[in-house]
């Protein structure tokens, strides 16, 4: 198993717990923790020393100023007991609409982790440091400290010191891993990871867009026209040949395989992307699809006006899959697509008579059009009961 935080290791079995430098590294992970506290201590020791209001005005702006690196400090140290990378800071404005309040809300949250470590955290640090480390080694080299004990009560002493190693192993690990997991915390919230991650897939899915436009406009641009001038070279070849001669029965020949070839790059690049969506908007591709289904689809979708690029695009998505699974795997002989736009919400509804029992464990796509929709944060709710009917609905926010 890979362990990754001090949590983790501490759902080792306890050899291999304590042959690991997870012990080491908590240690080092607590005692490095005095470094946010020295600005504290000179404040408290000058202030001490001298009695002067200017120098504990002087003191507090200091340590306020030290409060970012202190932070910073705070993150930098977590990889002694954290292995998991913490999220990067945000992009520079323009490169993402919402990295201004991000980057604002990343400097809040660094500032109060150096300001709470300066103030607090270092010495709780510290005294568990002591207790769980120095304690044990105390007992233990009891001859040595106490000489003046008793040597039954001095070996006793170091037996139990001994004894409570692995105890304080346990201590400084936990306690080392329960101060990671609050900095990971005030640093990185999940509802920021959260955020991060959905922002990702839709970039992810932003560029598959422009990968597949791309890959249907050089099919269109290129492949294409060239099948479409090899069919027209060789249905002229065909005219100057006698008919019925084994040359004109050749290129005949070679003159369907050509417009099979044709036909079939044709669908393979609507399959691509569909031309119609990008002309003519949603509603025309989405009763192109239907005129190709094998399953006759009976189309009503009105809108109003063209919706964004991409909700179009995922709304596409939707029905092409829907209606691909109605015909593999329905079982049905009518399907209907309804829809429009409501309240900023475009909903989608897709009908078949079929058996029903649509389930997203056996691999009808089902799961993947509910991740599509939440790229967009659309959502997918589905109702096939075994025997049918089935209904699909999709909703997706027409927000820009």
């Amino acid at each position: 198993m890979l362990v990754r935080t001090a949590l983790e290791a501490l759902a080792q079995r306890p050899i291999p717990f304590l042959r690991s430098a997870w012990p080491w590294r908590s240690l080092a992970y607590l005692l490095a923790g005095a470094v946010p506290g020295l600005p504290v201590l000179a404040v408290v020791a000058i202030v001490a020393t001298t009695s002067s209001p200017a120098a504990l005005v002087a003191g507090v702006a200091v340590s306020a100023l030290l409060t970012p690196s202190a932070g910073r400090y705070e993150r930098w140290r977590l990889r002694l007991v954290d292995g998991v990378p913490l999220p990067a800071t945000p992009p520079g404005p323009g490169r993402d609409a919402a990295s201004p309040h991000w980057r604002r809300a990343w400097r809040g949250r660094v500032v109060a982790l150096g300001g709470f470590s300066m103030l607090v955290l270092w010495w709780i640090d510290l005294v568990m440091a002591a207790f769980g480390a120095a304690g044990p080694v105390l007992l233990i080299l009891s001859p040595v400290v106490q000489p003046e004990v008793e040597p039954v009560a001095a070996v006793a002493g170091s037996a139990v010191g001994v004894v409570l190693l692995p105890v304080a192993a346990y201590t400084l690990t936990a306690w080392a891993g329960a101060r990671g997991a609050m900095t990971r915390a005030i640093l990185a919230p999940q509802a920021a990871e959260l955020a991060e991650v959905l922002r990702s897939r839709a970039r992810l899915v932003d560029a598959f867009e422009t990968e597949r436009r791309r890959i249907e406009r050089d099919l269109h641009d290129g492949a294409q026209q060239r099948l479409v001038a090899l069919t027209m070279t060789l249905g002229m070849a065909r005219l100057d040949l006698p008919e019925g001669s084994p040359a004109g029965r050749m290129v005949e020949r070679a003159h369907d395989e050509a417009k099979q070839a044709l036909a079939e790059l044709r669908a393979l690049v609507r399959g691509v992307h569909s031309q119609v969506l990008t002309d003519r908007g949603l509603p025309a591709a989405v009763r192109d699809v239907a005129g190709r289904s094998p399953v006759p689809v009976d189309v009503d979708l009105a809108l109003e006006e063209r919706l964004p690029a991409a909700v179009e695009v995922t709304a596409y998505y939707v029905v092409t899959e829907a209606l691909t699974n109605v015909a593999r795997h329905s079982g049905a002989s009518a399907a209907r697509v309804t829809g429009g736009a409501a309240d900023g919400t475009l909903v989608l509804e897709i009908h078949d008579d079929g058996r029903g029992g649509a389930d997203p464990e056996r691999g009808t796509g089902l799961t993947g059009l509910a991740d599509r929709l939440a790229v967009v944060g659309g959502r997918l709710s589905l109702s096939s009961p075994a025997g049918g009917p089935t209904r699909m609905r999709a909703e997706i926010p027409c927000a820009s």
